[in-house]
């Protein structure tokens, strides 16, 4: 049983965990072993994600005066959370891994501001992260540079082709 002095504290480092994350995803973890929860919160800590098992009725206060009230009716049961600055990153973690554990099942979650339903935070899953967004526009910036060269590369006999070619076809 906790004490009221750590009750409060709970409260203090659950409202900073709030403050300081734009995304909050609300899971029941019932059934699975210590052993799988300690591999998801260590696949969630490598992104820089925290899961966390919540107390809910003392998170339910924590949650008060925050961006994320409109989750406290989630708080039922054996609650853990994923709180992220990068909510497409805790989806996808979450996602491949309940669809692996039938017994972790996303209940919802607030993405700056926005509440979730357990459809919604499947389709955020499907999501590029920022740096594959990145990576595919780079490829898209970079493409019509790299035929220029391949052209310029080829041996005078291929750009004649290529020359007489064109000139056929006008």
């Amino acid at each position: 049983m906790m004490t009221k002095d750590k009750k409060k504290i709970y409260i203090e480092e659950m409202k900073n965990f709030f403050k300081n994350n734009a995304s909050v995803f609300v899971t029941h973890y019932q059934g699975l072993t210590v052993k799988q929860i300690d591999k998801l919160k260590a696949e969630m800590r490598k992104h820089g994600i925290l899961f966390k098992i919540t107390k809910n009725r003392i998170t339910k206060l924590a949650l008060e005066g925050s961006k994320f009230k409109k989750l406290e009716n989630l708080f039922s049961g054996p609650t853990a959370v994923a709180l992220s600055q990068d909510a497409i990153i805790s989806a996808k973690i979450l996602t491949r891994f309940a669809k692996n554990n039938s017994n972790l099942k996303i209940i919802g979650g607030i993405m700056e501001n926005e509440p979730l339903s357990t459809l919604d935070v499947e389709k955020i899953a499907t999501l590029p992260t920022l740096k594959e967004a990145r990576a595919k526009i780079v490829c898209i910036l970079t493409m019509p540079a790299q035929k220029i060269i391949s052209i310029l590369l080829a041996p005078g006999s291929k750009i004649a082709i290529l020359a007489h070619a064109k000139s056929k076809k006008v």
